[in-house]
């Protein structure tokens, strides 16, 4: 889910200064709102993704097995359930993997406090200079209302502004009070450290800083541009989005942006596909691919002491034909949906 949970740690590492009385994240479900005919068309396409339904999942292969976890990476009180039902799990685990664990993060934290040029330009263009005068005016608006002042946002890398774009001032917010996202990942971390289960973290802390590689100057201003309608009713996005992970919908969310991109971005068909496969190769496919061996790898070891291992990582990554189910799948694993407790969505 766009690395929520990383790239936000980030916006705490910049310091950015929050307005200190941010809104609740109040807001409609905007799923709801959209014509019945649109609604039954996005879902008619979510249907056909591989696993396009469900939060929690069991591989196996022989005697090795993977619980899976698919996270949301900011704070609710329905946690506790999926905690509830999956704690005993990580108690006994041989490990337990995830996106970045502790040492990923503080060594994220570090860095970033250490060279802002990891996501301010002080040299380049500025972003005023890169875009229409109306563009402009409508991103620092929203900006601003994440607690960045114009002029820092002027500097800002453009993968880093279309990220901040993409979280609704209320939940930057918490971020700043608590410094942490407080969402499932965290808790998940927090019940392995207390059981002594070791936290494998599935990928290099630096990763995102090299995702974003090769962009040419109209893709980033582009990618800026697809950001910047959903940034207006952030609140609204932010209530669809949880309503959709709850009910174990994620996938249905990725093809609402796409449509929603189609019809407010200002972009073209085209180029709104042109984002949206490019953020699936670049935000999850590739990491996707990269993450199997590191799975299967401490399957095998935990194996060998009769235990099994638990991956939490967002629930965007398990779906479609190059998310983690379907790559364990070619491997041999069998998958199997895992019911939940407590009234949470998922399914085959």
């Amino acid at each position: 889910m766009r690395l929520i949970r990383l790239l936000s740690t980030l916006a705490v590492a910049a310091g950015l200064a929050l307005p200190a009385a941010a809104q609740e994240c109040v807001g409609r479900n905007l799923l709801d709102a959209l014509p019945p005919a649109t609604l039954a068309e996005l879902q008619a396409v979510t249907r056909k993704v591989p696993y396009h339904h469900g939060l929690f999942w069991r591989a196996e292969k022989g005697d090795q097995r993977i619980t899976l976890i698919g996270t949301y990476h900011f704070d609710d009180p329905r946690h506790q359930r999926t905690l509830a039902q999956f704690g005993p799990e990580i108690d006994a685990a041989g490990a337990l993997l995830v996106e970045a664990g502790p040492d990923e993060e503080a060594r994220l934290t570090e860095a970033m406090t250490k060279d802002p040029s990891l996501i301010m330009d002080a040299t380049g263009p500025t972003l005023p200079e890169r875009m229409t005068d109306e563009d402009w005016e409508t991103l620092w608006h929203a900006m601003e209302a994440r607690g960045v002042p114009a002029v820092i946002t002027s500097r800002m890398r453009p993968w880093y502004v279309s990220v901040l774009l993409g979280v609704s001032p209320c939940m930057l917010e918490t971020v700043r009070n608590t410094g942490d996202t407080g969402g499932l990942d965290h808790l998940l971390i927090q019940r392995a450290e207390a059981a002594d289960v070791p936290v494998q973290a599935l990928e290099p802390w630096d990763t995102v800083f090299s995702l974003f590689d090769g962009m040419t100057p109209k893709e980033e201003i582009g990618m800026i541009r697809a950001a910047m309608p959903a940034a207006e009713y952030a609140d609204d996005y932010a209530v669809t989005l949880t309503d959709a992970y709850f009910a174990g919908d994620s996938w249905l969310i990725w093809e609402f942006g796409r449509h929603d991109a189609y019809e407010n971005s200002g972009l073209t068909r085209a180029e709104v596909d042109e984002q949206v496969r490019f953020a699936q190769r670049t935000l999850m496919d590739e990491r996707n691919n990269h993450w199997i061996a590191p799975l299967e790898r401490a399957a095998r070891e935990a194996a060998k002491d009769g235990k099994g291992i638990v991956a939490g990582f967002g629930a965007l990554h398990l779906p479609g034909d190059r998310g983690v189910l379907s790559l364990l799948e070619r491997e041999g694993w069998k998958i199997t949906p895992i019911k939940p407790q407590g009234g949470l969505g998922n399914g085959g």
